[in-house]
């Protein structure tokens, strides 16, 4: 159920018709996200300077424009840094996130205007509300009574017709190493912001303890803002989506730490996505020098990449905006196990040499002009296919150095729970080859979890190189490791003085790994048969998705409901329905059935059946029994990762979303992440803040 190109309905009204197609429609989210930048832009008359915190230049890409901005009155534009701000407008606007640093370089800045006589209006617009600690900060800086405060409310993103996100890059680090439970709150106003449009959810699932806090907190705000909103949709459960499944990132913290083998997943690890954006070299994404009319038609895909990947890696970059929207071909790709990209690259190649070829069959002037209309989608293709072969060329050495491998195969063999001190002595040598320190200490974690501890000597010798060879900087990210909420780097056996809430937190990684069937050894080859979820990391099955598939496809955890397509023949790994009959998508009714296997995880575990708001009409939610009833037409299950989901897991869900009918999943997030990123997070290293992510 990859985001496709068709253009999207205005609200929920038409998609009720689509059937089994019947995704939510998100671009109402977009649209949301742009008035309210607009009204709160407008609120302040006249021109205006707009300084901007550079971590929100990626989020803001994604639903506005420059030219959007400067219709509404913007005519200069400067990133929020410490130093002199010299505007020549009299209406300044600052818009950034509620976090200490900045609104002392803003006071700063207001204090030296003043010093210079310079008379200016400031606005300072907060995302995505207003804080009393930034009060507090502007007041003992003397300047709070020069700024209008205010909020510019940015939830929900649309990331693909079947992803949202929060866009909030440091979640997982401000939950379980600040303690900062900020984005908890702000998920909770997004997801009433979408029961406002949607309607009631009728269950709420979740496993986590900050799973379970921000299931109560929606619970409680939904009745309280229901009470007193006459808006119909928080009154009545949703006719469109069946239940929300939450799951916070520590009930599954294994998925994150492997190496993601998607196509979009390893463009994530090896090059980097950053709010939907790559770097990419510019001859990738600008389109090839026109060549004449019968070289365009007569040029064969094979010929698609003209440029040798060693120079590509040495050339000038430009951000490139990866969404299918725009792209014809990222749908098909984005999700495919790597090792099938090439082949699926291959049979497109092919299949527009056959579209091009068509031109000499046109003999009458009709089909001449059927053939000059299917020309623009032909070259966006043919676009797509250069930028999708070069970009495979640009992955294909980094898969290929030994260091991936080596750390490819620590990974399997820990998930197998083969040879365990063998693992351990390989990633001391990884440390002695001056490995990436990120690779190492996801191997190091990933061990801790799946072993409950390594053994108190060895983690001690390694965490001691690790320091000698990288830095003694890193001491506070090994401490943040093991502390609790986070321990995911602890001794074995715990020292006695341990907290007891790190021997609670101990992962059963042994026993979910039968229960859960976590690892499939199939002798099919992967690139032939998507068999199951765990093709998207090659035979391990993500626990995350298995957890989904306990609560919205029961059958799947216990078999692979897709054992037949071999059979039926065809099934390449791509988007094509499969000539197998779709399961029919069983009704909602919790963990039912898996109650054991996920009170084993730690974590609490919800279910909820959300009452209406008592006194509305008198009648109470329709009782718990015809939630189980099967649904006439598609509904959606909305997927909500906090903390974070990784592009594998998507691939996953979508995986599961094609084998059922009349069930889709909308994947919601505050935000996409990686190993690599988790590990920058928590140790507090900014990745390159792409200032022009977007903007």
């Amino acid at each position: 159920m990859a985001a496709a190109s068709a253009p999207q309905s205005e609200v929920a009204a038409s998609k009720a018709d689509s059937g089994a197609e019947g995704l939510l429609d998100v671009s109402v989210l977009k649209e949301l996200a742009r008035k309210s930048l607009v009204d709160a832009l407008n609120s302040v008359n006249g021109a205006k300077t707009l300084v901007l915190d550079p971590t929100l230049a990626g989020p803001l890409g994604l639903v506005t424009e420059v030219a959007l901005l400067k219709h509404h009155g913007v005519d200069k534009m400067f990133w929020l840094e410490p130093g002199p701000l010299s505007a020549t407008s009299t209406n300044i606007v600052y818009l950034c996130r509620p976090l200490i640093k900045w609104v002392k370089i803003i006071a700063d800045q207001i204090k030296r205007h003043s010093q210079e006589s310079q008379k200016h209006t400031y606005t300072l617009l907060l995302v995505p509300r207003t804080s009393t600690l930034v009060t507090r900060i502007l007041e003992e800086e003397g300047v709070l009574g020069d700024v209008t405060i205010s909020s510019y409310n940015l939830q929900f993103i649309p990331l693909a017709e079947d992803v949202i996100s929060l866009e909030h890059d440091s979640a997982f680090k401000e939950i379980w190493v600040d303690g900062d439970e900020t984005v908890i709150y702000d998920s909770m106003q997004a997801l009433i912001t979408l029961q406002k449009l949607h309607g009631l959810f009728p269950r709420i699932v979740g496993k986590g303890d900050y799973a379970a806090r921000l299931a109560h907190l929606l619970t409680r705000n939904t009745q309280s803002v229901a009470g007193g909103d006459t808006d119909t949709h928080l009154n009545a459960p949703s006719e469109t989506m069946d239940s929300l499944i939450i799951l916070d990132r520590r009930v599954d913290m294994i998925s994150p730490l492997l190496t993601q083998l998607t196509y979009e997943g390893l463009i994530d690890e090896l090059i980097g996505i950053k709010n939907s954006h790559v770097e990419l070299p510019v001859s990738l994404v600008a389109p090839p020098t026109a060549p004449s009319q019968g070289e365009a038609s007569s040029s064969t895909a094979p010929s698609t990449s003209a440029v040798p990947a060693t120079s590509l890696t040495k050339e000038k970059k430009r951000k490139h905006h990866l969404t299918s929207a725009t792209d014809p071909l990222l749908s098909e790709l984005q999700d495919l196990n790597f090792s099938a990209v090439g082949k699926k690259l291959n049979q497109v190649a092919r299949r527009l040499e056959e579209d091009y070829k068509l031109r000499h069959n046109a003999e009458t002037v009709a089909q001449l002009r059927d053939f000059v209309g299917k020309l623009g989608g032909l070259q966006s293709e043919h676009q797509s296919l250069r930028l999708h072969t070069g970009l495979s060329e640009m992955l294909v050495p980094m898969t290929r150095t030994e260091e991936f491998n080596k750390s490819l195969e620590i990974q399997q063999n820990l998930l197998a729970l083969y040879d365990v001190n063998a693992q351990l002595t390989a990633i001391e040598e990884l440390i002695a080859q001056g490995a990436d320190m990120r690779t190492v200490l996801r191997l190091l974690c990933l061990a801790s979890i799946i072993l409950g501890g390594v053994k108190a000597k060895s983690l001690e010798n390694i965490k001691r190189e690790v320091l000698q060879t990288y830095g003694y900087n890193y001491l506070p990210l090994l401490l943040s490791l093991s502390a609790p909420p986070l321990a995911i780097l602890l001794p074995n056996p715990l020292p006695p003085n341990a907290p007891p809430s790190i021997a609670d937190s101990k992962y059963p990684y042994n026993n979910l790994r039968k229960s859960l069937r976590l690892l499939i050894e199939d002798p099919d080859p992967l690139e032939e048969l998507e068999n199951d979820i765990s093709y998207v990391y090659s035979g391990y099955a993500p626990i995350s998705v298995r957890l989904v598939q306990c609560v919205a496809q029961k059958g799947g955890v216990l078999s692979n409901p897709a054992v037949d397509k071999k059979s039926a023949g065809g099934e390449d790994g791509s988007k094509r329905p499969s000539t197998t009959p779709m399961v029919q998508a069983h009704p909602i009714v919790g963990w039912k059935g898996f109650e054991d296997v996920v009170a084993s995880i730690p974590g609490e575990t919800v279910d909820i059946v959300q009452k209406l708001p008592i006194g509305q009409d008198g009648s109470p939610m329709p009782p718990v029994s015809s939630l189980m009833l099967p649904r006439e037409r598609a509904s959606t299950t909305v997927v909500f990762f906090l903390g974070g989901v990784t592009y594998t897991e998507i691939a996953a869900l979508r995986w599961v979303s094609r084998q059922n009918k009349g069930r889709n999943f909308l994947i919601a997030t505050t935000g996409i992440i990686s190993g690599n990123g988790m590990i920058d997070s928590v140790a507090g290293i900014n990745a390159t803040a792409s200032k022009e992510a977007g903007l």
